[in-house]
C-alpha cells in the first residue's frame, strides 16, 4: 500500500472478516503505519455551524432535521445572521482549528427560489470570514450546479462537504426524496470547478460489511480529498432511533479498513464519535484518522476542544491543517 498498490475489492473484504480484538487491534496498527507513512503526524482539525436547521424536505432516515420526522428537541430555525455566523468562526478560530463549516439543510440550494438570496448572502459571509479570521471557511449547502461551485470558489471556498452516506446499493434504505448519482453529481461539479470534495459517510445504520466497502471504493474513484467517517449516533424520532450501535471495535475496524482502501486521504473524525467509541476515541487516532471535528456538531454536542487537544497532545500528534496529497 505504501509502495503505492491499491487493494481490491477481494482483498478489502477479506479484511473484514479479521475477528477478536488482538487481530483487530493488529490491523489497527498496519493501517496507523500507513497512516504515518501517507500522511505524517498532523491532525487536521476542523469546526463547523449549522446556519439553518430543521424543516428540511429530504427524508434522511438518520437525521432529526427532515420535516418527514422532526427528531425530539431538534431545532427549528432559518438562515443565521452573517453576525452570528462570524462569531461562531472566530471561536473556532480560538479553538484551534484550520477549517470552518457552514452547514445548511436542505436538498440544495441549486432549488432555491430566484429570489432566494441566501447563497449570495452565505457568499458575503465567507469573504467576511477570510477577511476577519484565520480560518479558511468550507460549506455543505447541498446539492450545487457548477456555476454554483465556480461562485464558491471565487468566493474563496477551497472545500465542500457533499457526504454519499453510504453505498450506492444501500442508498434507497435510508432516503428517498433524492438519489444516490444526485449526490455523486455534485462531487463531481465540485471537482469540475477544482474544489476539494470533503465526502464520506455514516456507519452503523445497518449496513453489511461489503456496502462499507463499497462506499470506499466509490470515494477512491471520485478522488475525493477528504473523507468525514460519521458512527450512527441515534436521534429519537427519527426512522434509525432504535438503531443499535456499534461497538468501539467494530468502528476501529472500519476506520482501520477505510485507511487501506484510501491510504493518502484525509480520513476525519466526524459525527458520533464521542457516543461510540468513547473511550476508544483515542484508539481510532492510532487506527488511521488523520482529521477531526472539534467542538459541537449539527443538532448535539460533542467534547470540548481542550480534551481534544489533550488527546493529539497525548498521543504525539499534532493539530493543525494536513495537506491534501
Amino acid at each position: 500500500m505504501i509502495a503505492g498498490y491499491r487493494i481490491t475489492k477481494e482483498e478489502a473484504l477479506q479484511l473484514t472478516e479479521i475477528e477478536g480484538e488482538e487481530n483487530i487491534l493488529l490491523l489497527c496498527e498496519r493501517a496507523d503505519r500507513i497512516r504515518q507513512e501517507c500522511c505524517g503526524n498532523v491532525v487536521d482539525l476542523c469546526s463547523i455551524v449549522n446556519v439553518k436547521s430543521g424543516n428540511c424536505s429530504e427524508n434522511c432516515s438518520f437525521c432529526s432535521q427532515s420535516v418527514h420526522h422532526q427528531g425530539k428537541d431538534s431545532p427549528i430555525y432559518g438562515l443565521k445572521t452573517r453576525e452570528e455566523i462570524l462569531e461562531y468562526a472566530k471561536a473556532a478560530d480560538e479553538a484551534g482549528a484550520t477549517r470552518f463549516c457552514l452547514v445548511s439543510q436542505g436538498r440544495g440550494i441549486k432549488y432555491n427560489s430566484p429570489k432566494n438570496s441566501e447563497f449570495e448572502e452565505i457568499l458575503a459571509t465567507v469573504k467576511q470570514i477570510i477577511a476577519e479570521t484565520n480560518v479558511k471557511p468550507c460549506c455543505a449547502l447541498g446539492e450545487i450546479t457548477i456555476e454554483q461551485a465556480q461562485a464558491l470558489k471565487e468566493a474563496g471556498v477551497t472545500r465542500y462537504n457533499h457526504n454519499l452516506e453510504s453505498s450506492e446499493n444501500f442508498y434507497d434504505r435510508i432516503v428517498t426524496t433524492h438519489t444516490w448519482q444526485d449526490r455523486v453529481d455534485t462531487v463531481k461539479n465540485l471537482k469540475a470547478v477544482g474544489i476539494q470534495a470533503c465526502t464520506g459517510g455514516i456507519m452503523g445504520m445497518g449496513e453489511s460489511w461489503t456496502d462499507r466497502i463499497d462506499l470506499a471504493l466509490s470515494l477512491r474513484e471520485l478522488e475525493v480529498e477528504s473523507v468525514p467517517i460519521n458512527f450512527l449516533n441515534p436521534r429519537e424520532g427519527t426512522p434509525l432511533g432504535e438503531q443499535i450501535k456499534l461497538t468501539p471495535l467494530e468502528a476501529v475496524k472500519a476506520i482501520a479498513i477505510f485507511r487501506f482502501i484510501l491510504p493518502t486521504q484525509i480520513l476525519r473524525y466526524a459525527g458520533g464519535r464521542e457516543a461510540v467509541l468513547g473511550e476508544w476515541q483515542k484508539q481510532g487516532l492510532k487506527s488511521g484518522i488523520n482529521a477531526m471535528l472539534i467542538g459541537n456538531y449539527l443538532t448535539t454536542l460533542g467534547q470540548s476542544p481542550e480534551q481534544d487537544h489533550a488527546m493529539l497532545t497525548e498521543l504525539g500528534l499534532e493539530g493543525g491543517e494536513t495537506p491534501v496529497k
